[in-house]
């Protein structure tokens, strides 16, 4: 773990793990409340990293201190629920040989009262020998390159950092780090481009946002999902930016590139619901929700909105406007479910 002013959090992380790991390993980036006092209830392996605004650099370290034959990673606000502990337990006692990493679910909630909005999947468990090093100064993530066998687990970190609204606004780290790089010549990667893009929609900068999109979603490294996923951002951003009459022209590029990713299938929906065209955008909406995404978009982030309680609610919309109140009531209940996070039928 790499860790940095975390005493509400690190305690609850490491509780969540309690007895799995052989070691534990925390490199405080600075910390100036009780962090390190916390982690050295836990483990005597702590030690100090001069930050230098670089994750993947702090991460490269905390996996240089490891000893055993796999290496774990987890920030400090994840969490494993009492069912994924006992997976992984059973996952320490069973997994093959031949394995040199493990896949899990990365599910990330937004507020407080709507449970997961979104997911995505991440090497998070790897054989040490192998010498997995992260790449990317902010937004990190393992390199890939060479020949490993994987093994994809249904155990889910849960990510319980809740983004709260203020007056001040969404926190400008992320995106000083990526320019103060740039301003020393930094060479984005296509993955840096993306996160950087996202940081930027965030702050309202749209014109570099899209720009960088751009680059993503025709890239050749970028997978086909993440291209569509690419797209789904940029979309917003041009909405964001004052000029929705692109968002439809990339909903209708992305039906060119792969089955209807659920975001593009909700935007043809809301199209023909905008021209009163009613079964066709019941059309659409189911298509969004009946879509699976679990293997095919396994490696990109899913908004799961899309897929779960937008398009019912829409759908009971268009069923009111028919003058159907059963199936409304229909699709209003399914939306109220998959409103608290749920992800599965009752």
């Amino acid at each position: 773990m790499i860790v940095k002013n975390e005493e509400h959090t690190l305690n609850r992380c490491l509780e969540s793990v309690k007895g799995i790991p052989d070691e534990i390993i925390i490199v405080d980036t600075g910390s100036t409340d009780r962090t390190k006092e916390i982690a050295k209830i836990w483990t005597d392996h702590v030690h100090d990293y001069k930050w230098n605004d670089d994750f993947a650099a702090a991460r490269n370290v905390s996996f240089d201190y490891a000893t055993q034959q796999f290496i774990l990673w987890l920030d400090a606000d994840d969490i494993l629920s009492t069912d994924d502990r006992t997976k992984l337990l059973q996952l320490k006692e069973t997994l093959p040989d031949h394995v040199d990493a493990v896949t899990m679910i990365y599910a990330i909630p937004q507020d407080a009262n709507r449970g997961i909005v979104s997911y995505t999947v991440r090497t998070r468990l790897v054989r040490r020998e192998k010498q997995f090093r992260w790449k990317g100064v902010v937004h990190e993530d393992l390199t890939l390159d060479g020949s490993y066998q994987y093994h994809q687990s249904d155990i889910a970190v849960t990510h319980t950092k809740i983004v709260a609204s203020s007056a001040e606004g969404p926190s400008r780290r992320n995106l000083e780090i990526y320019e103060s790089h740039l301003e020393r010549g930094y060479d984005l990667t296509i993955s840096d481009r993306f996160h950087y893009a996202r940081e930027c929609q965030v702050h309202k900068l749209y014109e570099r946002a899209i720009e960088n999109y751009e680059v993503c979603m025709n890239h050749p490294e970028v997978t086909l999902e993440n291209q569509v996923f690419a797209m789904h951002k940029l979309a917003t951003c041009y909405v964001q930016a004052g000029q929705p009459h692109k968002e439809l022209e990339l909903t209708l590029q992305s039906l060119t590139k792969d089955v209807p990713y659920p975001a593009f299938s909700c935007r043809m929906g809301e199209h023909f619901l905008k021209q009163g065209h009613i079964e066709a955008a019941i059309y659409w909406y189911r298509m969004a929700y009946m879509q699976p995404l679990e293997d095919r978009y396994a490696f990109s982030v899913v908004d799961t909105a899309y897929h779960t309680w937008l398009p019912h609610q829409q759908l009971a919309l268009c069923y009111d406007a028919l003058g159907d109140s059963k199936k409304a009531g229909h699709h209003r209940q399914w939306a109220e479910f998959h409103h608290m996070g749920k992800m599965q039928a009752p």
